[in-house]
């Protein structure tokens, strides 16, 4: 019997790999994806342990897991600093800091 590939191995590597990428955009886009990937990645892990031998492709599933779950901290970390961010500053103070940091590194460009 031919060996087949895991359905859907290769998205849950993509779906990892991006929730990583993706950690500075407020947790929005990498926090779902990265549930995604660890929720698709479980049910591949389901599939793979019934018959083993008819599919390839775990390496792909185990590491997306991985990338997923790191992806997953990385976007809920971020995603409580900007909350802590609002909490404290409010919106007026986080747009001073992020003009005087502008400042600061245009002032150093001339330099």
């Amino acid at each position: 019997m031919e060996r087949q590939q895991l359905p859907n191995s290769t998205l849950i590597l993509v779906f990892g790999i991006i929730s990583i990428i993706t950690c500075c955009c407020y947790g929005v886009i990498g926090l779902p994806l990265g549930i995604i990937a660890l929720v698709m990645a479980n049910k591949a892990t389901t599939v793979y342990a019934a018959d083993p031998e008819l599919y390839t492709g775990f390496q792909n599933v185990k590491t997306g897991k991985i990338l997923a779950i790191i992806g997953i901290v990385l976007n809920a970390i971020f995603l409580i600093y900007v909350i802590w961010m609002f909490a404290t500053l409010g919106s007026d103070g986080i747009q001073q800091m992020s003009e005087d940091l502008m400042r600061g590194m245009n002032d150093g460009m001339e330099q």
